[in-house]
């Protein structure tokens, strides 16, 4: 999730459908949604990256999130089941998405599994972390390391606490971030311990986000390339302490398209290929 971004999926906001009552956001200004995201798209082309545009889809806001319906792997990608009951119909949009763009699909939740993709951090090609929340079961975690287990790749698993209980969104991606191979943004209160004591042993260390840039995203960070991030405005002291450790940042203004319905940069997009 550090290497360089080459190429990235990501879907117009739609304007059309009930923000605050079915998805849980804050009314957003309408307007805006689409010149802010036009803009990050902009953006992610200028930082080099190829970008693949989905259409929007009246009635589904929350499928401008494209990394929450599956998992994109260095094998194919993991269509997943999504436990928030307006965003289910999204696996199969994404579907059509990656078919038309011949992405491989290496497989896809079934039965009770529950995941969202804002729930796995990749550390390496080797390392998926994944935290086991209200949107990401015991069985999803179990379907998706099985899947997995044939490419050596090893699954670890971390509980996400109650926080504001099943309605609200918590994902690990909420408190981690990596921006490099060796470095991380975290939001300390709410990261497991064993994460935490997970991250040490792998020598990564991080910077800490404070109690009030979390709830505008200053925990959920795109990174592009090593020590190269794209940042949500409005969180300046995240900015200063990236900045300070030499990490270029890139501000994008997402009021709406991002911190109204609680997604990152991360969040908007789906990323497809990173030079590994």
């Amino acid at each position: 999730m550090v290497s360089k971004l080459e190429h990235v999926l990501v879907r117009t906001p739609t304007i059309i459908g009930n923000f605050v009552a079915d998805a849980q956001w804050r009314e957003p200004d309408r307007d805006s949604l689409v010149s802010e995201h036009s803009q990050f798209v902009t953006l992610l082309e200028k930082l080099g990256c190829t970008v693949h545009i989905a259409p929007a889809v009246d009635g589904l806001v929350d499928a401008v999130y494209m990394h929450d319906p599956m998992i994109m792997t260095p094998h194919g990608a993991i269509l997943l089941q999504m436990g928030k009951r307006v965003r289910q119909p999204e696996p199969a949009q994404i579907r059509q998405d990656l078919e038309r763009l011949g992405v491989p699909i290496l497989g896809e939740l079934s039965g009770s599994a529950l995941a969202d993709g804002g729930d796995k951090v990749w550390l390496d090609a080797k390392t998926l972390l994944i935290g086991h929340g209200y949107r990401t079961n015991g069985e999803g975690i179990a379907q998706i390391r099985k899947m997995l287990s044939p490419f050596g790749v090893e699954v670890h698993a971390f509980d996400l606490p109650h926080f504001q209980g099943p309605d609200a969104v918590l994902h690990l991606m909420s408190v981690l971030s990596p921006i490099s191979h060796t470095r991380a943004v975290v939001y300390e209160p709410l990261a497991p311990i064993r994460l935490l004591e997970f991250l040490k042993l792998r020598k990564i260390t991080w910077l800490t986000v404070n109690d009030k840039e979390v709830h505008t995203q200053g925990a959920n960070i795109l990174t592009v390339a090593p020590n190269v991030v794209i940042l949500a405005a409005g969180n300046p002291e995240i900015e200063a302490k990236l900045r300070e450790s030499d990490v270029a940042v890139h501000i994008f203004d997402g009021a709406n398209v991002a911190v109204k319905g609680d997604g990152g940069p991360t969040c908007l997009t789906a990323p497809l290929s990173r030079v590994i």
